[in-house]
């Protein structure tokens, strides 16, 4: 009978330890609900702890468990470095999502200060690039601390760090492509080359930023598709930024027109549908003849919007309305072909006859 609960007794002290780390992590979530209750925001990505935490408590109440009723059994040990193991997994988890809610909060502080758009968007670059970072680093010594509980790797370490200079130009060499896109993504969130959700001209697309990684970019064009491109690219290549100083862009619509077109009516009714439209953001507007050439002038409209994706928009209502507009007021505008007869020239007396 003894034996039999000597032999219970630790699975009991592991289920105890596990219902105990179930609770405290129930209570733990409720103070930080009743605490986050006016963010929602941030209570999104407090939830993502909430695994984490439960993991480390569990984890960390069986090894006390199994420590006190089963510390002279020929099963602790192997079964106490597994539980090593899975506590520096527990942790690096952690500590990654504990990375994530920093992000959220500073966000949303930068975010409810901030009225500048680029500087709001060079901010969240640079932090979910920190973030990232963040995470690579814990990642990393979460893997070298696996290693260094294998006593075969511990004694390894004065061989390693003797040859050190010769694995670090031969690691060098193999991954220096790799490297290159790493250093090249730091460079590109604190240089402020291109930020998230910058409008940029690469590849012959014309696309936003949609995610910036420590190696490569992803740009989302007008079609849903992402274009993929290697962090050198942009330290490399030529490429436009339309949002680089200011997020508010010019366009123009070129319309080829007949000699007679009116252009003080063309004028008239350019203001009255850009006034009329919550696409103009007020601050450019005219129409010149840019051209008098082949037969045809071609008349030039400027106009200016907060953005990219509402300039296209009132470029497409500008072109049509005035294309409408000329169909049904001046027909006479619109671009024709003339030819013009001219009759034999008589000969002149004394001429040579062919």
């Amino acid at each position: 009978m003894d034996e039999l609960l000597n032999a219970l007794a630790p699975v009991g002290a592991v289920v105890a330890a596990l219902i105990a780390a179930v609770l405290l992590a129930a209570v733990l979530r409720r103070v930080a609900a009743r605490s986050l209750r006016g963010v929602p925001a941030i209570q999104g990505a407090s939830r993502r702890v909430l695994n984490p935490v439960r993991l480390v408590l569990a984890v960390v109440g069986a090894r006390i468990a199994l420590a006190v009723t089963a510390a002279g059994t020929g099963w602790f040990q192997p079964v106490d470095y597994a539980l090593v193991l899975a506590l520096i997994a527990a942790v690096a988890w952690l500590v990654a999502s504990l990375l994530l809610v920093v992000e959220v909060v500073a966000l949303r502080k930068y975010g409810r200060d901030t009225v500048d758009h680029g500087r709001m968007r060079r901010l969240k670059t640079q932090i979910m690039l920190a973030r990232r970072v963040g995470v690579a680093l814990v990642i990393t010594l979460a893997l070298a601390s696996v290693l260094l509980t294998i006593p075969e790797v511990r004694a390894l370490g004065a061989g390693i760090l003797a040859s050190a200079g010769l694995i670090s130009i031969v690691a060098g060499l193999a991954v220096q492509s790799s490297l290159s896109n790493v250093f090249a993504g730091v460079q590109l969130a604190f240089t402020d080359a291109i930020r998230i959700d910058d409008t940029v001209f690469v590849e012959g697309e014309l696309g936003a930023v949609e995610e910036i990684t420590m190696t490569y970019v992803v740009v989302k064009v007008w079609d849903e598709r992402r274009v993929i491109l290697p962090s050198t690219y942009f330290t490399t290549t030529p490429f436009e930024n339309w949002t680089r100083s200011r997020a508010e862009l010019l366009g123009t619509v070129d319309l080829d027109l007949d000699w007679r077109v009116p252009i003080d009516s063309m004028r008239d009714h350019l203001m009255a549908e850009l006034s009329q439209t919550p696409l103009w953001d007020g601050r450019s507007s005219s129409l010149q003849i840019t051209q008098a050439t082949d037969g045809l002038v071609r008349a030039r409209m400027l106009v200016s919007a907060v953005d990219n994706s509402a300039l296209w928009d009132l470029k497409c209502l500008i072109r049509e309305s005035m294309v409408v507009f000329l169909q049904t007021h001046h027909r006479e505008a619109l671009p024709r072909q003339r030819w013009e007869s001219v009759p034999a020239l008589e000969p002149t007396p004394g001429s040579s006859q062919h």
